[in-house]
């Protein structure tokens, strides 16, 4: 989604160096594998190993914010991250529209609050379709699910993004949507989004 296929991270007397990309800092997997198309098959010891050397052996420096996106649901993942981290800012909740989705995302917050992780909101990722040439935004699903989730679990709701062609355009280009596409109508909510998050986060808001 940065396009950085091909890249490859090296390693000094400080620890493993991320990959730069216009000031922000990145580390995956992807870049440590011969090729993109082999699979990472490990199980959970493996799993967590490879999280602690993320966290503790890459030279991260001096961050803003470390963002960890983890896999849907309630695996060894998000799991091996909370028994690493201490006093986690908090976790954001994404989710679809469909109900097979927004079963899951419960369960992550129910799992979010026994692991003591304040939830900093839930946004809801492509509601609606945003017409690419009119910038009209119609129902592609059945919208709302985020919003309910959210009002049923007491929760913050941070926004609903519409799903726009031109974000997988950005994203497989290796662009910044937000930036590239900035006057969009999904760009705008992105921005919202953003803006929530922070304010919360300087605030100290959260719900546990």
């Amino acid at each position: 989604m940065l396009g950085l296929e091909g890249k490859t991270v090296q390693g000094d007397q400080e620890g493993v160096q991320p990959i730069n990309y216009n000031g922000l800092k990145v580390m995956s997997v992807g870049f440590l594998l011969k090729s993109p198309d082999d699979a990472v098959i490990w199980r959970g010891p493996m799993k967590m190993k490879a999280i602690r050397q993320f966290l503790q052996e890459v030279d991260w420096g001096t961050l803003d914010y470390l963002i960890i996106d983890c896999p849907p649901g309630t695996g060894d993942e998000p799991l091996s991250v909370c028994k690493l981290i201490k006093n986690t800012v908090g976790a954001l909740v994404v989710t679809t529209p469909q109900k097979v989705a927004t079963v899951d995302v419960r369960k992550s917050i129910t799992f979010c609050r026994r692991m003591q992780i304040p939830i900093l909101g839930v946004v809801e990722n492509m509601s609606g379709y945003v017409c690419p040439e009119c910038g009209a935004i119609s129902a592609s699903f059945a919208a709302g699910g985020g919003r309910k989730i959210a009002e049923d679990m007491d929760v913050s709701f941070l926004g609903s993004i519409p799903l726009d062609p031109r974000i997988a355009e950005a994203c497989d280009s290796g662009q910044a949507f937000i930036k590239t596409f900035a006057t969009t109508p999904a760009a705008t909510i992105m921005r919202d989004i953003v803006a929530k998050l922070e304010a919360r986060i300087d605030r100290g808001e959260d719900s546990i």
